[in-house]
């Protein structure tokens, strides 16, 4: 309309509408919780395949990991165009094409290879679920049940609360089903959500408390020869998020390994004028992470962890996150810092995030 002022959306802009967006999710969770638990009511589910592409793909590994150890079921992440070419749904040929759920994420509803996996086990009569933040979109008409991903318009290309939001939509998914399904109690069921809905409630801190470790450290991280990433446990799906993140806002050699798998080989490349970012998962590997952080510390000064856990000796390069969650929830937090430091990292060497260089649809339909 002429003479209306209509405010241009920033990647930064979205990084700081986490705490709104995900309250407003979380509110009004029976829209795409129940088509999903229904699913479970009316079939023998024993196994569960997640698929996405860039950040939805990082969000498949977090989601197999809640609906194998919050739910019991089988689950597992997979790449689209790898698993429809050289994969089957059961391999030992003992379960039913019922018992296997099929759910693809796609923000956009567009991703051409998670459309075309979605189609592919359609037909071959398996159970199909998509979560999408347009339910018109080319993934919404390949699958038996659509549902919404409640995150508004993200109009910029590189997906930041779209991710948190889809981190929160399939915990929110594994928490009813493992109720569902008798895994968790009554008791249990509401107080993962009351820890939900507190953590929520303290967003708007994990925001300052990012912003703020990135500021403290962007000259040395931003003048960085290259960025490893290490993580594990559930954080091995953060790890994915952040390297994704950093590398496709900050342009930089960003590499993301597991923790332990780092240490075979990876370090050979180390330099005093590298990055390192650990994420500390309340896992099995904390102490041994703790243990890899004083010895990566000879190698170069710019060894940082991210984690809300105290038991650690932090500096000026870490960030302890004052708001205390447990591991199922820390994912939704732990991927800020590296939010912060791929967009603001970007704009402090002048690349505009807003802008994508790689003008070639070959990844997406056509809206």
């Amino acid at each position: 309309m002429k003479g209306a002022f209509i405010m241009k959306q920033t990647v930064l802009g979205n990084i700081k509408s986490q705490p709104e967006v995900l309250r407003y999710t979380f509110d009004n969770q029976e829209v795409f919780v129940k088509p999903f638990v229904e699913i479970f009511k009316n079939h023998d589910i024993k196994k569960v395949f997640f698929f996405g592409s860039g950040t939805s793909y990082n969000v498949s590994h977090i989601a197999a990991y809640y609906f194998k150890h919050l739910c019991g079921i089988d689950a597992s992440a997979q790449y689209p165009t790898v698993y429809k070419n050289y994969e089957k749904p059961d391999w030992t040929g003992s379960l039913k094409n019922d018992q296997i759920l099929y759910v693809g994420i796609s923000q956009s509803g567009t991703s051409v290879s998670t459309c075309e996996v979605m189609e592919y086990a359609r037909k071959q009569g398996h159970l199909t679920l998509a979560v999408t933040g347009n339910l018109e979109s080319k993934i919404a008409k390949q699958v038996e049940v659509v549902t919404h991903l409640l995150v508004g318009d993200e109009l910029t290309p590189p997906e930041t609360k779209g991710y948190t939001v889809s981190v929160l939509t399939v915990y929110l998914w594994a928490v009813a089903v493992a109720k569902e399904l008798g895994a968790f109690t009554r008791e249990q069921s509401e107080k993962a959500l009351a820890d939900a809905s507190a953590l929520i409630d303290q967003f708007e801190t994990i925001i300052q408390e990012s912003e703020a470790w990135y500021d403290r450290n962007a000259v040395s991280i931003v003048n960085s020869d290259r960025i490893y990433i290490l993580g594990y446990g559930i954080d091995f799906g953060s790890m994915l998020e952040g390297t994704l993140k950093v590398g496709e806002m900050l342009r930089l050699p960003v590499l993301g390994y597991e923790l332990e798998e780092y240490s075979h080989g990876p370090t050979m490349a180390l330099r005093d004028n590298q990055t390192l970012l650990m994420i500390g998962s309340d896992e099995a590997e904390f102490e041994r992470m703790l243990e890899f952080r004083e010895i990566y510390k000879r190698y170069t000064p710019r060894v940082h962890v991210i984690t809300c856990k105290d038991e650690i000796s932090p500096d000026e390069r870490d960030i302890v996150f004052s708001v205390k969650t447990d591991k199922y929830l820390a994912p939704l937090m732990y991927t800020v810092p590296f939010q912060f430091l791929a967009a603001k990292g970007a704009k402090q060497v002048f690349i505009d995030t807003n802008m994508n260089p790689f003008e070639e649809p070959i990844a997406h339909y056509a809206d």
